[in-house]
């Protein structure tokens, strides 16, 4: 179930956007490899937790490695990992371009495939509008930023801008009320 608040976006500078409400998910709770390791080692596999976190270890190291040889690695059903360019601005001509001039940095890109490609998603996503109450615990601010960019938001209007946290997810975090599931 993917929970969401809805708020309105409060950035001026996105006009067509502005005022408009929008839906943001909830993230309850981030996993790193250390918890992703005992999650996956939980599934009645014959790897331990700490053989599984070592493989994990690993793959990031070589995919890091591989990008930034300008190779791209594609996980089935996950993402295909590449790097990406900032760039300041653009030259007037070839001739004029340079990196100190034209280039911002790097980026890594994820790009979805497979099962997590956005169509698929869309079968298997249920949305679920939440409240949070005041007084939330845990690690996250309980509200997106006004006007922020990021990850999560909406296509609708372009609003693209940050997401959502009512804390860990565990004990003592932020209690929200339904308002009503909806199947995509």
């Amino acid at each position: 179930m993917i929970q969401v608040v809805v708020k309105q976006n409060k950035n001026e500078k996105m006009t067509g956007a502005y005022g408009l409400y929008y839906a943001y998910p909830v993230v309850n709770e981030t996993y790193d490899i250390d918890k992703l390791s005992e999650h996956m080692a939980s599934h009645n596999t014959p790897f331990s937790a700490g053989a599984i976190k070592g493989m994990l270890t690993d793959a990031v190291s070589c995919i890091r490695e591989l990008n930034l040889q300008g190779i791209a690695v594609k996980i089935d059903n996950l993402a295909i990992f590449s790097i990406g360019i900032k760039n300041k601005k653009g030259a007037k001509s070839e001739e004029e371009w340079s990196v100190a001039k034209n280039i911002e940095g790097v980026k890594l890109r994820a790009r979805a495939t497979g099962d997590l490609l956005s169509a698929n998603l869309k079968l298997d996503a249920n949305i679920k509008r939440v409240s949070l109450t005041s007084g939330t615990s845990g690690t996250g601010s309980g509200t997106p930023s006004d006007g922020g960019s990021g990850s999560g938001g909406s296509d609708a209007g372009g609003s693209g801008t940050g997401g959502s946290s009512t804390g860990d997810g565990g004990e003592g975090s932020g209690s929200s009320s339904s308002e009503g599931d909806t199947v995509l």
